[in-house]
């Protein structure tokens, strides 16, 4: 109850009237049934206003960090992200990545929809990044299909850095379903997984129009060259970065 209340009461309308979001391809989404939605990740807004769109509830992998504050300001973190169907995920130990694996599992299991960025973390400077290959091995292993989703405009609403929304115009693409069904048994193949995962990402772009840069966001965060490996491959990619 608290998080359709949240939707349409305490959110939505404030959502609608900042971003005045324009919604292309929702017929895409099933209404029943499992799925992955595989966004682009441009802002914190991205994880309002893709549940906000979308009729069913949205379950995203979020930091465990979110759910572990204290006083008022914990509690109300907590509630938040509880209400807004989030699920805490420890990444900080030696099986985070398969803990992360396994709750993806669970959800999808569960018929729920899936939530998911790719990039692993916010563009850095609106260019869409590599993805890693934690969706590709979820949708193998489950054989969901995955949806991609292109989020426009939401870096205007709420420019990075920022803690000021704006007023803007935010725009929701979803594109076709994709079957990976032709890979069936090949989860854990890493050159199946970077196949997958790169057609994917070849989606959000066509459906975005973003630059695409082959290296992982958050090395170039880091300062990095992003042409290493990728420790965290496997992890699912979560709602916040």
């Amino acid at each position: 109850m608290w998080y359709w209340l949240f939707k349409y009461i305490f959110m939505g309308p404030l959502l609608s009237l900042l971003g005045r979001p324009k919604i292309q391809g929702l017929q895409h989404v099933p209404s029943s049934g499992p799925a992955i939605l595989a966004s682009n990740h441009l802002a914190v807004a991205d994880s309002f206003y893709l549940p906000l769109v979308v009729r069913r509830r949205i379950t995203f992998l979020a930091k465990a960090e979110y759910f572990t504050g204290t006083g008022i300001k914990g509690w109300f973190i907590r509630w938040f992200y509880t209400v807004a169907g989030q699920v805490p995920i420890d990444r900080t130990n030696a099986d985070a990545a398969q803990d992360a694996l396994d709750a993806a599992v669970r959800v999808l299991d569960q018929g729920k929809l899936l939530g998911m960025y790719p990039e692993g973390t916010r563009s850095p400077d609106g260019r869409l990044y590599k993805g890693k290959t934690g969706l590709a091995r979820i949708a193998l292993e489950t054989g969901v299909p995955v949806i991609p989703v292109a989020m426009i405009g939401t870096d205007v609403v709420n420019p990075p850095g920022s803690k000021m929304w704006r007023f803007g115009r935010v725009e929701v693409k979803f594109g076709a379903p994709m079957d990976f069904s032709r890979f069936e048994g090949m989860a854990g193949n890493r050159f199946i997984e970077r196949a997958v995962i790169d057609e994917v990402m070849y989606e959000l772009m066509r459906l975005s129009g973003q630059d695409y840069v082959d290296l992982y966001a958050a090395d170039v965060k880091n300062g990095a060259s992003g042409t290493g490996s990728d420790p965290s491959a496997r992890i699912p990619d979560t709602a916040a970065g």
